[in-house]
């Protein structure tokens, strides 16, 4: 079925969990598609699994509509969510409509996500206003690391997390049709999901949520850089990866690759006028 804004909506409605996970190229796009996932996040967390850096501060807007390119090409029932990129909607609501634009018009989402509450409530206002739909993220904002002092859980105290849900309200006040929580306590979370009717997407925020949502090479095993405390790993397809080229290289050195079923041939009669 076809994912929209509105199932995400319906869902919450109805009770149903949403799985949402990241993908940055078509191939991925196409696996995570077709195993049946609510949405899709382009997520600047490519500046790290994908561009090796060590925070997400780095990524584009041109990257991220290269990329929302590659999985529209792929995903075809999946929502498609773009992450508005540090400073791409921070300078002005002119820049914030502009930029989430692009990613719909050129890169071809379904929507966009951004990250902050009461600080981007005019942005979110001014790109719902355009027709765009918006994702909040709050909690663990990573373009926030700097103000944060690191990759820090955040909603510990009651002050903050008071205003977490003081923010998720004006969020879905301001148009928005889903909010990020992500890294804050699970109770936290599980109180900002009652205080809203737009479904929430955890990550790192507790079973309360009304979806979740993971970098697929965590969940996978490929990213082992930093392994999160909320990261679950399905699979180790990093041990798979490593072990099938390592066989490769080995059957190329010892000439056991190519075998002749996987070359061609040539007519015999051809092959003597070569000669």
């Amino acid at each position: 079925m076809k994912n929209t804004v509105l199932t995400f909506k319906e869902a919450k409605a109805k009770g149903n969990k949403l799985s949402m996970l990241t993908a940055y190229d078509y191939s991925m796009a196409k696996i995570i598609d077709e195993s049946g996932v609510n949405g899709i996040l382009i997520g600047d967390s490519l500046g790290m699994v994908i561009k090796g850096e060590e925070d997400t501060l780095s990524v584009t807007v041109d990257e991220i509509i290269y990329h929302t390119k590659a999985v529209k090409r792929g995903a075809k029932n999946a929502l498609i969510v773009s992450d508005m990129p540090f400073l791409s909607y921070h300078t002005s609501i002119e820049d914030a409509i502009y930029n989430a634009g692009r990613m719909v018009k050129e890169g071809g989402a379904h929507g966009v996500k951004l990250e902050g509450g009461a600080n981007v409530l005019a942005q979110v206002k001014a790109i719902v206003a355009a027709q765009i739909p918006v994702m909040g993220h709050l909690g663990l904002t990573p373009q926030s690391v700097n103000a944060f002092g690191g990759f820090k859980v955040q909603g510990k105290s009651e002050e903050t997390a008071k205003q977490l849900i003081t923010d998720a309200v004006a969020l879905e006040e301001a148009g928005a049709f889903a909010i990020v929580l992500e890294g804050i306590p699970a109770k936290v979370a599980e109180l900002i999901t009652r205080a809203v009717t737009i479904p929430t997407i955890g990550i790192g925020a507790g079973k309360e949520c009304d979806g979740q949502i993971l970098v697929y090479q965590d969940m996978l095993g490929m990213f082992d850089d930093f392994v999160p405390k909320f990261v679950k790993q399905y699979a180790n397809v990093g041990k798979t990866m490593k072990e099938a080229i390592g066989m490769y290289i080995e059957e190329v050195e010892k000439g056991h690759f190519p075998e002749d079923k996987h070359t061609f041939k040539i007519d015999e009669e051809q092959l003597k006028k070569l000669y």
